[in-house]
């Protein structure tokens, strides 16, 4: 889906872009290049939320499970990982800084903080996922969590939006740290070119937007409990 980050602009031996034939300039090639990204996350937004809808609707049917079903939710490891997510988008923007400012050194570093977060946050989803399959809350994979009447099939309907969601956004975690590590590669092997700081500035797009996703998945998840009183 992604070329490498070398691949992304060609550069001539002077070390200037090299336009592309459609582009008058440097600077139209690198507007297109950006908007090619925003695109490709309204595609992705559109993804997403044609699950959060699902989502909605399961809760409208049954907001006594759902509820029921946060209560099972470590809202301490969330509210850490939406910490350490907030932070990598503070590091990921500071690198985008930093390779506009030509300071190759601050941006590997910068890089280098965000993708060590991005894998402190999947550390501590997949040990999340292994508390959830310990204590039998998997649907379809030894479920032991069965209240009484519907509140069984709203329950499962919970947790199988909550590993699908997740799931999906820890894949597009790794898709990130991907490119992250192309970058750091990349940065460590030649110097900063005229257009690296547009390929740097698109995959902060792309970070950015996996970590907006995250701040409406911990909320939808892990605080339905606190929107009302629910008995167990």
């Amino acid at each position: 889906m992604f070329k490498p980050a070398s691949q992304l602009v060609e550069v001539r031996a002077d070390g200037a872009a090299r336009v592309a034939h459609q582009f008058v300039d440097a600077d139209q090639q690198h507007s297109a290049a950006e908007l090619g990204m925003w695109l490709f996350l309204a595609t992705e937004i559109m993804f997403f939320g044609a699950f959060f809808l699902a989502y909605l609707v399961y809760r409208e049917w049954y907001p006594v499970a759902f509820a029921m079903g946060s209560r099972q939710m470590d809202v301490m490891l969330g509210t850490v990982n939406t910490g350490v997510l907030l932070t990598s988008s503070l590091t990921m923007a500071l690198a985008v800084r930093a390779s506009e400012m030509s300071q190759r050194r601050w941006m590997i570093g910068l890089l280098v903080a965000t993708l060590l977060l991005g894998m402190v946050f999947l550390g501590i989803k997949g040990l999340e996922y292994y508390h959830k399959y310990a204590e039998h809350l998997v649907p379809f994979a030894g479920w032991t969590f069965a209240p009484a009447g519907e509140q069984r099939t709203g329950m499962m309907e919970f947790f199988n939006l909550y590993f699908l969601m997740t799931g999906l956004h820890a894949l597009h975690m790794v898709a990130g740290l991907v490119m992250l590590a192309l970058l750091v590669i990349v940065a460590c092997r030649s110097p900063l070119r005229d257009s690296s700081s547009i390929v740097v500035h698109n995959v902060g797009l792309y970070w950015h937007f996996v970590d907006l996703v995250w701040v409406y998945l911990f909320p939808f998840f892990y605080l339905v409990s606190a929107s009302g009183s629910v008995a167990m």
